[in-house]
Parts: C-alpha cells; sequence; structure tokens
C-alpha cells in the first residue's frame, strides 16, 4: 500500500508526488550571523528517529512547499500544513 499525504490543497496524494526538502523545525540565521552559523545551517544536518517538523515541495500537484510532521521511523503523518501558514504561526 502506498502512503498517502493530505496536501492542504490537493487532498489525499501519493507520497511519490512529494519531494522533501529538509528540517522545518531550523531556524534560518540572520544575514549578518557568522560564517560559522551559516556553515552549520548549510552542512550541519543532525538524523532524528522520530517525530520531526520537514519541509516538502508537492513537484506533481500545486507545487507549494508544505510543512510535514512525520515519524523517520514508522513513517507515520500527524500533519502538513501550508509553509506559508506555517511561517505565519512561528512569527505570532
Amino acid at each position: 500500500m502506498a502512503s498517502l499525504i493530505t496536501c492542504p490543497h490537493c487532498g489525499v496524494r501519493p507520497k511519490e508526488e512529494f519531494a522533501i526538502r529538509g528540517d522545518a523545525s531550523r531556524g534560518r540565521p540572520e544575514p549578518m550571523d557568522s560564517d560559522e552559523a551559516w556553515h552549520d545551517y548549510v552542512y550541519v544536518r543532525a538524523n532524528p528517529r522520530g517525530r520531526t517538523l520537514e519541509h516538502w515541495h508537492h513537484i506533481a500537484g500545486c507545487r507549494r512547499f508544505l510543512v510535514v510532521e512525520r515519524d523517520t521511523a514508522t513513517h507515520e503523518v500527524y500533519s502538513v500544513v501550508d509553509a506559508a501558514e506555517f511561517a505565519r504561526r512561528a512569527a505570532r
């Protein structure tokens, strides 16, 4: 059985329509932050086991970026939200 993701714009879709684009829980450094901060942001990655927030791109659908909360061990998806809405909520 294929894994399914509920896109907030397109509805339930197979995971093959999406591309994972990375960790959504990390904050982007400020433009004038140190080279070390930028190096860590761009190149240093954790590989956590369990529940994580990830950026996903719906490449074969609405082409929107989404934030998917899923378990990296079981692949269970807990929530999906448009990345713009996620950013608005984080800014509050």
